[in-house]
């Protein structure tokens, strides 16, 4: 269920998630809360750093759990600007955080309820999650990036066919 600060902190992750777009990442913010204080951040960022994990769930968790000093985060929430695909949603289940809430919802790779519900299955933890929590925003980021990357790889393609000598 939806508190009174979780607008707040998905205001944080989508802080994160346009940090991402500006260098060319997919706009996905995360932020891990504790009571009402942020314990870390993430953005994606597997273009820049070429590896395939570092969605920016797994960049919050990693840095949350160096910063407690521990891997079970059941005292923690974690807010993400896109309902968090089945690698994420398994770190979400084994890091056993209380609350995952999201943003836009991902019919292409969503694990709490788009695709498929990871969290129904019977593991040992079960979060409580919270979905479409501004989701209007944190869809527009989505769009908007791959909108303007296609409008980039149109123009990089005309202007190859203008001049094919370079």
């Amino acid at each position: 269920m939806q508190n009174k600060d979780d607008l707040y902190f998905m205001k944080k992750a989508i802080t994160a998630a346009k940090r991402a777009s500006r260098v060319g990442e997919v706009p996905v913010g995360a932020v891990i809360v504790k009571g009402t204080e942020i314990i870390s951040g993430g953005r994606n960022m597997r273009e820049l750093d070429k590896n395939s994990l570092l969605h920016a769930e797994i960049v919050a968790i990693n840095r949350a759990c160096k910063k407690l000093g521990r891997w079970r985060l059941s005292d923690c929430d974690l807010y993400v600007t896109l309902e968090p695909c089945p690698m994420c949603t398994g770190a979400a289940i084994n890091t056993r955080f209380r609350r995952v809430i999201f943003g836009a919802y991902d019919n292409k790779a969503g694990s709490l309820g788009s695709v498929i519900n990871l969290n129904e299955l019977g593991y040992n933890h079960k979060l409580e999650v919270v979905g479409g929590v501004m989701k209007d925003e944190c869809a527009a980021l989505l769009s908007d990036f791959f909108k303007q990357l296609r409008n980039r790889i149109i123009k990089h393609k005309e202007v190859q066919y203008e001049n094919p000598m370079g």
